[in-house]
């Protein structure tokens, strides 16, 4: 057996420091030692589980600038980067709507919360969060100052600022040459150091989950039984159902394929519970392991990361309507309305980093009248039920962005049936005649004359 073969693949490595970080976990949960919990899992598992997310995070805003400025380059014509918006945009708001819609029908029928006993819960300490106006929410879409856009990882602002600055590139023609020249350079420099922060990412998923379950344990799910198993079977039925049908239908692509392409976004996803951190995994899976022209995928990844919540807005529509049973509150019809029209609009522009839900869920309830206080219920699972919608956020992302891709022509249809496709063995390793492919589909011929 060579050396080669014998290699564990990275996604196996990530998905055995999982296993191991949960069992430890579970152990040193169940035993409560406090100076264990307090120096061992609080100190140091938190400190290395926090260096690796921000390791991925670093890597966040110069990853989708300089790949989005290659990805608009690419494109090069002014009216197809528009139709391959308009595309994302549309699918991303449907998916999200169809997600909270089937949740909520769900948890309609199974009706969690019933006959909840609140004694003994601390509803102290939470507080709402004034929704935005529609207006406002698109208003911020354009940043006042980019450099503080960028400091602050503001994403949409981030994307929209490339995108502009991206098309002003393509209107100066040949003179923009040197520049999108330094791009490129830049995005495989970006790339590399993925490369780089993914080595470690075994021992920071290790750590990450160690400390979760040391924490969390399972002990939390018990009072809220119903409503974290309700949340799960929606999820999953989106993951495995919904968004599986949307690929079939708008692509015509195989979800079994799919499904275990888009494997190692899911892990890193489900391990940082944050879009924006797994955006450079994502965009690897959907275009060396699917075959999407990163002129698209360049564009839809990041965008879906900042727009497209459909794990969060399941679990706001379970959670809207196990707290209305736990209060004994009727919503109707234009209650539940209300809340698929503002988990919509309310994922647009909301940041994909963890615990960004129950902002969002604190909106949604001040809109339908329920006791914000009632967050502290499920406020105990939120971190496991994160990582969880996180997984199903990314996949929603990859979907829209292989069916963008396809319906554009712009989907290597050899490499998305290749189940060895741009990848050793899933490790996020490109070899050189991969990556030479890669840089050929990544910069086709640029216009010699600004866009109309």
């Amino acid at each position: 057996m060579s050396a080669k073969a014998g290699r564990l693949s990275l996604t196996t490595k990530v998905m055995i420091g999982m296993g191991t970080g949960l069992a430890l976990g579970l152990i040193l949960n169940a035993i409560g030692n406090e100076a264990i919990n307090t120096h061992l899992v609080g100190g140091f598992f938190g400190m290395a589980g926090a260096m690796f997310v921000n390791a991925l995070q670093m890597l966040v805003v110069p990853l989708v600038f300089f790949s989005l400025i290659c990805g608009v380059a690419g494109i090069g014509d002014v009216r197809i980067l528009g139709r391959v918006g308009g595309k994302s945009f549309g699918l991303y708001l449907a998916t999200t709507a169809t997600a909270i819609a089937v949740a909520i029908l769900i948890a309609l029928l199974v009706s969690p919360g019933q006959g909840f006993v609140m004694d003994g819960v601390d509803t102290s300490g939470v507080t709402a969060r004034e929704a935005p106006s529609v207006w406002q929410t698109f208003a911020n879409i354009v940043p006042k100052n980019p450099v503080a856009a960028f400091a602050n990882a503001e994403m949409l602002q981030i994307i929209f600022y490339t995108i502009v600055l991206g098309i002003a590139v393509l209107m100066l023609g040949d003179r923009s040459t040197p520049f999108v020249d330094a791009c490129d350079y830049m995005n495989a420099l970006m790339m590399k150091l993925v490369d780089v922060v993914m080595a470690f990412a075994p021992y920071g998923v290790f750590f990450l989950i160690a400390k979760t379950f040391t924490e969390q344990g399972i002990g939390l799910f018990l009072p809220v039984l119903t409503y974290v198993l309700v949340l799960v079977g929606a999820l999953l039925l989106h993951l495995f159902g919904t968004l599986m049908l949307f690929l079939k239908l708008f692509s015509g692509l195989d979800p079994f394929t799919f499904m275990k392409k888009i494997r190692p976004a899911q892990i890193f996803a489900f391990s940082t519970a944050s879009s924006n951190a797994t955006i450079p995994v994502t965009l690897r899976c959907v275009t060396e392991r699917m075959g999407a022209r990163n002129s698209v995928a360049s564009f839809t990844v990041p965008f879906g990361a900042t727009i497209n919540m459909d794990g969060t807005a399941i679990m706001q529509g379970v959670a809207t309507v196990f707290l209305a049973n736990v209060y004994g509150v009727d919503l109707g019809i234009g209650g539940y309305l209300t809340v698929i029209g503002m988990a919509v609009l309310a994922s647009i522009g909301t940041a994909g980093v963890p615990g960004v839900g129950m902002i969002m869920l604190t909106m949604v309830l001040s809109q339908v009248g329920l006791p914000i206080e009632g967050i502290a219920l499920i406020l105990g699972v939120d971190r496991l039920m994160d990582m969880i919608r996180t997984a199903v956020n990314i996949t929603g992302d990859a979907v829209v962005s292989v069916i963008v891709a396809k319906t554009e022509g712009q989907l290597d249809m050899a490499v998305y049936a290749d189940p060895q496709a741009g990848l050793d063995e899933d490790d996020l390793q490109i070899d050189p005649a991969a990556e030479a492919e890669l840089a050929s589909h990544t910069h086709p011929p640029r216009r010699s004359r600004p866009a109309e």
